[in-house]
């Protein structure tokens, strides 16, 4: 299918912006914050709390309404292990909470190259123990990198304890060696040389990329996983080790023709993200 209208349009206006992976790690930050205003004016919660879990990791949790027992969606944001924090992704959290009928708490996770791999999957473990010890319903859900996390945490949880796992375009193979990435390598936003960068600033020298905490594609068992929505865009490439993770977890990913990795994060001007935003929010809503 061609490109989405309104990605297509998007992608005009970046077409003079220097290339992701030629910035250095504080303009690549700054970009992602800038990236924000894409999602449109946040709407309002109806409480916001800004927690540090373990003496150390930085959360904030949003409600969407006054009551106690609201279940929790634990949100993992996106920016390939090396940007992104609570504030690139506050609009999109406070949608979600809206949307699912939930509280979500985003996290902070430590980012590379000053932490690298295990420091965010620790971090991504530590925060869902933290929800599943509030005697709640909790799910996982992340884009991208935090896609990754919210993955390995649900590896880590199977049995029953999370409710679901929503991944959104994940990035989860860290051999970067599947079709999509030679098919969509550059013109569709994030491309193979911005998502090589990432891993390798994530990952330490001599690390197996084939590690499945690394890299959940790899995993050997995911028997008794909570339910997984998995969301994949079609120039993206990130599609394909999506779309197998999908496979390997028994499902059928959720691909959105026509658009591009990221998209789910600009509801402020694309219709398609305004309505996977409601399919997603949809799926948790359905297993809580």
């Amino acid at each position: 299918m061609p490109l989405d209208p309104e990605i297509a349009a998007y992608l005009e206006t970046q077409k003079h912006q220097p290339p992701r992976a030629s910035l250095d790690i504080a303009a690549t930050r700054e970009r992602l914050r800038q990236s924000a205003a894409l999602a449109g004016p946040p709407p309002t919660v109806h409480r916001i709390e800004n927690l540090v879990l373990a003496g150390y990791l930085r959360a904030r949790q949003y409600w969407s309404a006054a009551s106690p027992a609201l279940p929790l969606l634990v949100y993992f944001h996106g920016g390939r292990f090396i940007s992104g924090d609570l504030d690139s992704h506050d609009t999109i959290c406070r949608m979600l909470a809206l949307a699912a009928g939930c509280c979500v708490l985003a996290v902070d996770y430590r980012l590379a190259p000053e932490h690298r791999f295990p420091a965010a999957a620790e971090d991504a473990a530590l925060s869902v123990e933290w929800a599943l010890g509030q005697g709640i319903r909790v799910a996982v859900a992340g884009d991208s990198a935090g896609a990754n996390l919210a993955a390995g945490a649900a590896l880590g949880h199977r049995g029953g304890a999370l409710r679901s796992q929503l991944l959104i375009y994940p990035m989860i193979d860290a051999t970067c060696s599947l079709p999509s990435y030679t098919a969509f390598a550059e013109g569709y936003g994030p491309g193979a040389a911005d998502m090589r960068r990432g891993w390798r600033e994530y990952l330490p020298a001599g690390a197996d990329p084939r590690d499945p905490v690394a890299s959940p594609l790899f995993a050997t068992d995911t028997e008794g996983g909570a339910p997984a929505s998995v969301v994949s865009a079609e120039y993206d490439t990130l599609r394909d080790e999506g779309e197998a993770y999908a496979r390997k977890l028994g499902v059928n990913a959720r691909r959105y023709p026509g658009t591009i990795h990221g998209f789910f994060t600009m509801p402020g001007i694309l219709q398609v993200a305004r309505d996977a935003m409601h399919e997603a929010a949809e799926f948790v809503k359905g297993h809580w």
